[in-house]
């Protein structure tokens, strides 16, 4: 396997960069894989105090790449997407995230299970997912309507629309704001540096405390939401929706298949 995530580790920093270009960083099984490992590996990691996932300076996610989602679809709830959504919730570090350029689907819901979340002017943010005949995932279904209420989010899970990074800001799905991707990694790093200054010990316990009386409902949310969205890939709908956008991704870029 390929590493298409490369580890970066700098005083008590351990920063997660997606390294596919290529591919508008569009995650694979293989990275889900990599991905949850490496957070495992940091959360017993002595050394590690702060992690910060990124996909670099000009794009963060493109969501699932389409052609290895459709021939290996998560079959089961220890499929390496929805095993990296139980390591990502459980984790006990603090988690950090650079968003530059596009974030979508899973790139926009794993940004709500962050402690803090950097963006660019030019962050795109969107869950298309009932647009691919799927349903909401990775407890967005709970966490954005409480977070957005529910005509926003709505919007967001329904319509598909998408936030730029301002508005990302503006209603609370994001932190800080940026003018370029240089920035916003440089603040993570800084940021970073902040809470590696605190109590460590006492940093961990009130990070688990600030989370711990949704944890039940955001793990049976995000059971319930696998669940379906197992049975959902199977549907006509779904398959000639994923197909559809498959090809014409294919046909706008056919050197590499981008995923949108």
């Amino acid at each position: 396997m390929n590493d298409l995530i490369k580890q970066e580790r700098h005083e008590g920093v351990l920063t997660l960069t997606f390294e596919r270009p290529d591919k508008l960083n569009a995650l694979n099984n293989s990275m889900y894989t990599q991905l949850g490992d490496l957070l495992l590996a940091a959360d017993e990691d002595a050394d590690v105090g702060v992690i910060i996932l990124t996909g670099g300076a000009a794009c963060f996610t493109s969501g699932n790449d389409l052609a290895d989602f459709l021939q290996h679809p998560p079959t089961d709830l220890d499929s390496p997407a929805f095993r990296l959504m139980r390591v990502v919730i459980n984790l006990q570090k603090p988690l950090i995230a650079a968003v530059c350029g596009a974030a979508i689907g899973i790139g926009t819901t794993l940004l709500l299970h962050c402690d803090q979340v950097l963006v660019t002017r030019n962050t795109r943010l969107r869950t298309p997912f009932v647009n691919l005949g799927l349903c909401p995932e990775f407890g967005a279904s709970l966490l954005l309507p409480r977070l957005l209420g529910h005509a926003r989010a709505a919007r967001l899970l329904l319509w598909g629309d998408s936030l730029d990074g301002e508005a990302a800001v503006a209603c609370g799905l994001a932190n800080e704001l940026f003018d370029d991707g240089a920035q916003c990694l440089a603040a993570a790093e800084h940021m970073a540096r902040r809470l590696l200054a605190l109590p460590q010990e006492s940093l961990r316990q009130s990070r688990q405390l600030l989370k711990q009386t949704s944890m039940p409902e955001l793990q049976a949310t995000i059971r319930q939401e696998n669940l379906l969205f197992i049975k959902r890939l199977q549907t006509p709908e779904a398959q000639a929706a994923l197909n559809a956008l498959l090809n014409r991704t294919i046909e706008k870029n056919p050197s590499t298949g981008t995923p949108s």
